[in-house]
């Protein structure tokens, strides 16, 4: 066998005997398996540093029923209820209307109002009005405006659109989720904790819309100035908690409460997913305040 594979194996080998149990390495070892498949020099490994948990049995206190708490960087896991369940998404459902809008058209590209949704959260848009794409995706990640959603979608083709809501959810690994509206109004349509982790992920990718995100409030117009729409962020922890740049808030009657955040910490960036909670904005605090107190992190050098 040459040196190269039995370095690593007689390190792990040692590696293990002396860390039994339910520790740190043992999750270093689960949350990077696919190091083991490469054929690389062992020299040529460069790990982020790993989360782990100063605690197993401190939990912050939370109502919701769906929680994926992730490390964007190396997208390890830290903590999670029912990441793979099914859930009603409501306007989270936006992060992907955002995406998909950001693939077909280019931010100056100018619509006309033609037909107007009036239901729930809207920017209130006015027929015959002409706005930007940009405007509108202010208007659909800011203020969550349900009719913001339904214009973009329409002017592309309504079903269309939604096919390529479905595609865009499909190709990023989104597994447990199927979309029906572009707003998140109707109910019968589903995603998981862990599925909208890779949603938020995404979107971070994309410079233009994280900043958008990131908006407490703006004021925004038609291009012949007749018509201006003050965007005030849905999220309240937007400016309250140093360090949290957005993401997307959803709600219906069914749904519950949902909440994606990202958040920044000591150089460390972090996806939260809360989905059907009581109060999505304290359960988030509490997530956080979990994640400063018990959550550390080591530097593993091979």
């Amino acid at each position: 066998m040459k040196l190269k594979f039995v370095l690593p194996f007689l390190f792990y080998t040692f590696f293990f005997l002396f860390y039994p149990g339910d520790s740190y390495q043992l999750h270093l070892f689960t949350y990077y398996r696919y190091l083991f498949n490469q054929n690389k020099k062992i020299d040529e490994f460069d790990l982020k540093p790993i989360p782990y948990l100063k605690s197993n049995y401190y939990q912050p206190i939370i109502s919701a029923q769906g929680v994926y708490v992730v490390d964007l960087d190396n997208f390890t896991p830290i903590w999670e209820i029912n990441a793979d369940k099914k859930f009603i998404p409501a306007s989270t459902a936006k992060i992907i209307t955002a995406l998909v809008a950001y693939d077909i058209y280019k931010p100056e590209q100018i619509i006309e109002i033609n037909k107007i949704q009036t239901e729930g959260q809207v920017m209130g848009l006015t027929t015959g009005e002409k706005i930007t794409v940009e405007n509108l995706l202010y208007g659909l990640l800011v203020h969550s405006a349900n009719d913001a959603a339904y214009v973009l979608a329409n002017n592309y083709g309504y079903e269309k659109f939604i096919s390529l809501m479905n595609k865009k959810a499909k190709k990023i690994g989104m597994k447990n989720t199927f979309f029906i509206d572009p707003s998140g109004l109707n109910d019968n349509q589903y995603t998981s904790p862990y599925d909208l982790s890779l949603a938020a992920r995404e979107l971070l990718k994309n410079n233009y819309l994280a900043k958008i995100v990131s908006t407490k409030e703006i004021i925004i117009s038609d291009v012949e100035f007749k018509y201006f729409h003050r965007l005030t962020n849905v999220n309240q922890l937007l400016g309250e908690i140093k360090g949290l740049g957005g993401l997307k808030t959803g709600y219906t009657e069914n749904a519950g409460e949902n909440l994606v955040s990202f958040y920044k910490k000591n150089n460390h960036r972090y996806i939260i997913v809360v989905l059907k909670s009581e109060n999505r904005f304290q359960d988030t605090k509490n997530i956080i305040d979990w994640l400063n107190s018990n959550v550390d992190y080591i530097q593993i050098k091979i």
